[in-house]
């Protein structure tokens, strides 16, 4: 059996062995935490070498069926301009709905308004035409309804299709400065275009339609 063995000591040396001992204790804790964050770094590696090419093939593979669903589709919108003859050149999206009504899908692109930078000089030739229009309170509200159609939103966009409203209050308001500036700002719009979507749905047994996930948040 181990015998303890007591040792004296005076009050400086319990007080420097104390300090010995923290100080090994602090050393003992940074290793650790050194040695800690080795292991995360090299679980993080590891992990990440392991999802590249499994995500990288899930990204091929989505991509080979959006473009192989669009081409089928595509050739389904010739036959229904021409069977039709309704197809819409602008039309940005087409729904496609099965003969029993519980299935469809939505293909279709998506318009981000982009602006030249004379669209500042279209809002500020509007700002300053309407002020001097204001004579009672019917063109004080008409004034105040094209401020809010040219004030950007909380992003800092402007919006086209309120744009698209001015022409109709300008016309009561009858001013050529105004509509000279209302004729800039149209003209410096410059619709963007995002990649082509395609969005799947299908009715549950309780006929609620329901989105099929295509993407890795929805997923």
């Amino acid at each position: 059996m181990e015998q303890i063995k007591t040792v004296q000591m005076t009050a400086e040396e319990a007080a420097q062995y104390e300090a010995f001992k923290a100080e090994q204790e602090k050393k003992a804790a940074a290793e650790k935490a050194k040695k800690d964050r080795e292991i995360y770094s090299q679980l993080v590696d590891e992990e990440i070498e392991q999802a590249i090419p499994m995500l990288q093939e899930l990204s091929g593979d989505i991509r080979t069926v959006k473009e192989k669903v669009i081409d089928n589709f595509r050739q389904i919108l010739d036959m229904k301009a021409g069977v039709l003859k309704r197809v819409k050149d602008g039309q940005k999206s087409h729904t496609f709905t099965n003969s029993d009504g519980n299935k469809r899908i939505t293909i279709g692109r998506c318009v981000v308004d982009g602006w030249r930078d004379t669209v500042e000089d279209g809002i500020a030739i509007v700002k300053d035409s309407v002020i001097g229009l204001i004579k009672d309170d019917e063109t004080k509200a008409l004034v105040n309804q094209i401020m809010r159609l040219i004030a950007r939103d909380q992003a800092g966009n402007l919006k086209a299709n309120k744009v698209l409203q001015l022409d109709k209050l300008a016309a009561e308001l009858n001013n050529d400065r105004l509509n000279e500036g209302i004729a800039i700002i149209k003209e410096a719009h410059i619709p963007n275009f995002s990649k082509t979507y395609i969005r799947a749905e299908f009715q549950d047994e309780n006929g609620v339609w329901r989105y099929i996930p295509l993407g890795m948040t929805e997923a």
